[in-house]
């Protein structure tokens, strides 16, 4: 029987092409290919519709053209914009992603990566839990390539691609001060393993030392986002344990919409009764009045360059110093935190 099913013969005449450069194209091997050269190629595959025969390629050139993706919770769209940037990256240079949720849980984390690798991934991108730190590090030994995305770990041990996190936490608590709060709240999940929320725990304490004179310790609390009742409770206790034009820190999106939940719940009013900003900027919090103040995190950045350095270290096929890389984000100020509207 005859098919129909285009041949990479068929897409080398059509892009006035060698099969060996659309070969490797199709491997990712862009040395010595021009920009013009890679788009006609990948237009001409989308107008012929070529699927290349992916375990076949594989098998013969001990590539497989996949790369694991791990999301400590895909609900959250910090997680979705980052698995955007790395997908957009990836398929701009030849390779597909296989994307895992963990909701957060260690366990599904060595249980999914042991996954990927049996599917023959070529590198990983890990948002990481915190608690396999000794299992990634046993594949990198494998040369298994390997980058973190968003979430350090104690040790640079591997590319690194995060924000500025203390530097941005420390502005924004001079932010409330210079806007004349008089005390400031610290919100928080647990900071014990995740060293995002650990570096804005230290550098929340170093502002209070450095803006208050305090050692700020009395200002963290700890919370659990999905317990609105509980969240209520440690509003209500840090507003009665002081005087003065008070704010709320949220460490992340998720804890800064339960604190707005609990602050409709105890029907304050934002900044006269208390003043609030956090991490991340997801949309809503421009349009609940008067406008929330967040930093603005470039996740989509994130996944960009966390996916260029693990293709980087696949097609060099060569083990690099790890780095820290840190994109700027932005701090983003609305009503919440302004005490004195200019006039």
């Amino acid at each position: 029987m005859r098919s129909d099913k285009p041949t990479i013969a068929q897409v080398a005449q059509s892009a006035q092409v060698s099969k060996t450069t659309v070969s490797r194209y199709l491997n990712g091997r862009f040395e010595f290919m021009s920009a013009e050269t890679r788009k006609r190629i990948q237009t001409v595959i989308e107008e012929l519709e070529y699927r290349p025969n992916n375990l076949a390629r594989g098998l013969k050139s001990k590539r497989s053209g996949l790369i694991g993706v791990l999301v400590a919770d895909i609900s959250s769209p910090f997680s979705s914009i980052l698995v955007k940037g790395i997908g957009d990256h990836c398929k701009q240079n030849g390779f597909q992603t296989i994307i895992v949720n963990t909701d957060n849980d260690p366990a599904k984390e060595r249980e999914y990566i042991q996954a990927l690798m049996d599917n023959r991934v070529e590198g990983l991108i890990v948002n990481v839990t915190g608690k396999h730190n000794d299992f990634l590090l046993e594949l990198r030994e494998q040369g298994v390539p390997i980058v973190l995305a968003d979430r350090p770990l104690e040790h640079l041990d591997f590319d690194t691609v995060t924000s500025n996190n203390f530097q941005m936490t420390y502005d924004t608590v001079q932010h409330l001060h210079q806007e004349g709060f008089r005390r400031v709240a610290f919100f928080t999940q647990d900071v014990s393993e995740i060293q995002t929320r650990y570096t804005r725990y230290q550098a929340f304490l170093q502002a209070c030392r450095d803006l208050y004179d305090i050692q700020g310790d009395d200002w963290v609390y700890v919370i659990e986002p999905a317990d609105i009742e509980s969240v209520v409770r440690e509003l209500n206790t840090f507003l009665l344990n002081g005087v003065g034009p008070s704010a709320v820190f949220a460490v992340n999106g998720v804890t800064l919409l339960s604190v707005v939940q609990a602050i409709t719940r105890l029907k304050l009013t934002m900044p006269t009764d208390i003043g609030l900003c956090g991490y991340d900027d997801w949309g809503w919090a421009a349009v609940i009045p008067p406008g929330i103040t967040v930093i603005s995190q470039p996740s989509y950045r994130v996944g960009i360059e966390a996916s260029k350095r693990l293709i980087q270290q696949i097609l060099s096929n060569r083990r690099f110093k790890p780095k820290l890389v840190e994109l700027p984000s932005e701090l983003v100020i609305r009503g919440s935190t302004v005490l004195h509207p200019k006039s």
